[in-house]
């Protein structure tokens, strides 16, 4: 077993799926979406999982709705913070 590729948090794919939908991954260069990932992803909790498939067959609709508010919190705090380190906007 690969524990990296066998095991993740699903607050990943979460989060990932969230800064597709606000484009920001065309706002800012690539550093700094790594810090604005890791800042985002500390601010929640860990919820390990093997396959994606039993989170979206298994999750309650309610669980999954919090899940993506606390997600967009979390990315609001970050975009905060790196708004105030004067990071550029990649053009």
């Amino acid at each position: 077993m690969k524990l990296h590729d066998d095991v993740h948090n699903y607050y990943e794919k979460v989060m990932l799926d969230r800064i597709v939908e606000r484009n920001l991954q065309d706002k800012y260069d690539d550093d700094i979406m790594a810090d604005f990932c890791c800042t985002v992803l500390n601010q929640l909790p860990a919820r390990y999982i093997r396959y994606d498939v039993d989170m979206a067959f298994y999750l309650p609709q309610h669980e999954r709705i919090q899940m993506e508010q606390r997600v967009d919190i979390a990315i609001d705090v970050a975009m905060t913070q790196v708004a105030k380190r004067g990071s550029t906007v990649s053009e």
